[in-house]
């Protein structure tokens, strides 16, 4: 059996985190040294093929959570994100949540949805005439995939809705489709313009917009956790931080901060992987304010035993085939790290990566405070960047907290000292 929890990781050279990746997730030679790439793993060359006007490539920090363990399978979670503190918390909250069996998650099945903006519609049958063509339509729909018509997948319902505008009523079409363990922008972006001739003919309209919703609310994953009330720090810390999340779920203000730190958990991997990480943003946050007031992502609560319970729900467009996740190695290489088989799947680690990087932040702002740890990181990045060695980080970092001086002049001027 595999075991994310490996002892004192971030206490271990890069020759050893790698050694220790490698054997846990089978890693060849080859691919340990794709990870050593001083590029990230993306020539220029490829780069230029990827984007317009390209001038270089721009790198970020990869790393790994330790101790997930998800619906009983254990996983180390890659995360590629700048800001300190983040893998650590992920990594802790996941640590905590192992106590009582880690996380439960689920996602749903990946239904796309595509939308045909219909305008001037003269037809006042339009909508029947929708109706009773509906099978006519998916099948326009669906000779847009063959891949996904022999996987039983595709296009599979329509439906219309009617709006008011200030420049008049507009009909909306709206396909659901199955993209399998594709994120699926592509597929249901053919699809909706494979459509729009006929939906012009049954309307006796125009069509304008034809293009696929981000707001993915048929993609729904979920994540849940019970943390020990001993290993929370007792139940008087289980009720701060139950206060901390009902502050965050009544007030906007806080809110915005509160779900940016779920982000930063569920961000992390799907850059890591490859994945269109503005869509998902966009989509949870507009979930956040679903009820009409923008809230808290997550929920906290105490059970019978006063152990704190915590979830997450939000939409998750991803994908393990298509897109960067096939063209990036250094993606396609974290997605060989997590071990997954499909879109669901990952979406479940994603969800459980969010909501185990709240549930630090969150503990940290209902005691210490979240500046202590967040600090410290910094002052041993600014030690590095000074030059100091791995012996001399921990002298140099303590020096600085204790002379209240996190700054780069301060950890260069330490390390000449040393």
């Amino acid at each position: 059996m595999k075991d994310s929890a490996i002892p004192r990781f971030f206490e271990k050279s890069r020759k050893e985190r790698l050694e220790a990746i490698k054997n846990f997730c089978d890693l060849s030679n080859d691919e340990i040294s794709l990870l050593e790439n001083p590029n990230g793993g993306i020539s220029f060359e490829k780069a230029d093929k990827m984007v317009e006007n390209a001038i270089g490539t721009f790198s970020l920090p990869l790393g790994v959570a330790t101790n997930f363990k998800i619906n009983g399978n254990d996983y180390v979670v890659p995360m590629v994100i700048e800001e300190p503190s983040v893998i650590a918390a992920a990594s802790k909250g996941a640590k905590i949540a192992r106590v009582l069996g880690g996380f439960e998650a689920s996602a749903d099945e990946s239904y796309s949805i595509g939308q045909i903006q219909m305008l001037n519609v003269k037809n006042p049958n339009a909508i029947s005439n929708i109706k009773n063509s509906s099978q006519e339509i998916l099948e326009i729909a669906n000779s847009k995939s063959n891949t996904l018509s022999k996987m039983g997948k595709g296009a599979k319902e329509v439906s219309c809705k009617e709006m008011d505008t200030p420049s008049g009523k507009m009909l909306i079409v709206e396909l659901l489709i199955d993209v399998g363990d594709a994120m699926g922008a592509n597929v249901t972006n053919s699809m909706c313009e494979a459509v729009s001739p006929i939906l012009e003919k049954l309307t006796e309209g125009r069509s304008l917009l034809r293009i696929l919703s981000n707001y993915s609310t048929r993609r729904i994953a979920k994540a849940k956790a019970v943390f020990e009330k001993e290993a929370v720090g007792g139940e008087d810390v289980v009720d701060n931080i139950i206060l901390a999340y009902q502050f965050a779920d009544n007030d906007v203000f806080r809110a915005v901060t509160h779900n940016k730190g779920v982000m930063n958990g569920t961000i992390a991997v799907a850059n890591a992987t490859g994945q269109d990480s503005r869509a998902i943003e966009a989509a949870a946050n507009a979930y956040a304010a679903k009820s009409g007031q923008y809230r808290s992502l997550t929920k906290w609560e105490k059970d019978e035993n006063g152990n704190l319970v915590g979830s997450l729900e939000l939409p998750l467009s991803v994908g393990i085939v298509g897109g960067i996740a096939n063209v990036h190695p250094i993606a396609k290489l974290c997605n060989k790290i997590l071990g997954v088989s499909s879109a669901k799947e990952l979406a479940c680690i994603m969800t459980a990566t969010g909501l185990a990087q709240n549930y630090s932040a969150i503990r940290a702002l209902a005691t210490e405070g979240i500046q202590k740890g967040h600090m410290r990181l910094h002052a041993r990045n600014l030690a590095a960047a000074a030059g100091a060695t791995n012996d001399q980080i921990d002298t140099v970092v303590q020096k600085m907290i204790e002379q209240n001086n996190i700054s780069l002049d301060k950890a260069k001027e330490l390390v000449k000292e040393i």
